[in-house]
C-alpha cells in the first residue's frame, strides 16, 4: 500500500491504483491510514520519518515540503528499502508536481503518478536483486535512527487530543448556560426587589392624576 498526503489538511494526493485490494482487513489499515494523516495535520507527531507497526505490517513514512509519503510493508521487509522507496517517490514527485502541490483542490488530484509509484514498486518487490542488495549494503543511507511506534500509540494520542477538545467544547457550552441562567435569576431577583416600590409608585401617581381630574 503506498499513498501521498497533503501534511496541511491531510488531503490525499495520489496512490497506487490497487493498493490494497487483495489486503485482509484492508478497509481497517486504509481508515488507519486515514487517522494517521489526520493526526500528522493537526501537528501531532513531529518526526520527519517514521515506522508505525500495526499487526503483522508496518507504515514507513516521510514528510518533505508538506507532504507525507507513506507505504505499508510486512514486518520482515527491510526497513532500508522502504525508506529508499519512498525517497524515489518523493524525488519524483516533487519534480513533476512541485508547484502545483499546494493549490490542488481535490483528492487525488495527481492519480496520474500511479504509473511511476507501479514502476518502482516492482523495482523494491525483489530485495534480493543485486541493485536492492546494493542499496541494503549502502554505508551512507542509514535508517536506525527512525522512531518505530505502535499504531495504537500514535492514533491513541489523537483520540485523546479529540476527547480533551469534545471536553472543552462541552465546557464552554455549559458554562455558557450558566452564564444565562444566572443573567435570569439576576433579572428575577431585581425584579422582585423593585417590583413592590414601582407599584406603590403607580398607585400614588394615579391617585394624583385622579384627584387632579376631580378638582
Amino acid at each position: 500500500m503506498t499513498l501521498i498526503a497533503r501534511v496541511t489538511d491531510g488531503l490525499p494526493l495520489a496512490e497506487g491504483l490497487d493498493d490494497g485490494r487483495d489486503l485482509p482487513d484492508s478497509d481497517m489499515y486504509k481508515q488507519q491510514v486515514k487517522a494517521l494523516f489526520k493526526n500528522l495535520s493537526r501537528g501531532q507527531n513531529d518526526a520527519s520519518r517514521m515506522s508505525v507497526e500495526t499487526g503483522p505490517y508496518v507504515f514507513h513514512y516521510i514528510i518533505e515540503g508538506r507532504v507525507c509519503y507513506l507505504t505499508m510493508c510486512d514486518r520482515s521487509y527491510p526497513k532500508k528499502l522502504a525508506f529508499q522507496y519512498l525517497e524515489d517517490l518523493k524525488n519524483e514527485f516533487e519534480r513533476v508536481n512541485g508547484p502545483n502541490i499546494e493549490t490542488a483542490a481535490r483528492p487525488y488530484a495527481f492519480i496520474k503518478f500511479d504509473t511511476f509509484i507501479q514502476k518502482t514498486k516492482k523495482l523494491y518487490q525483489d530485495t534480493r536483486t543485486q541493485r536492492n542488495i546494493a542499496k541494503l549494503n549502502d554505508e551512507l543511507y542509514e535508517v536506525h535512527q527512525i522512531m518505530t511506534r505502535n499504531v495504537q500509540e500514535v492514533l491513541g494520542v489523537g483520540e485523546k487530543l479529540d476527547q480533551v477538545s469534545e471536553m472543552s467544547s462541552r465546557l464552554t457550552s455549559e458554562s455558557r448556560i450558566y452564564a444565562d441562567k444566572a443573567k435570569d435569576l439576576n433579572r428575577q431577583a431585581l425584579i422582585r426587589k423593585w417590583a413592590p416600590v414601582a407599584i406603590v409608585f403607580g398607585v400614588v401617581f394615579l391617585l394624583f392624576w385622579v384627584k387632579n381630574k376631580l378638582w
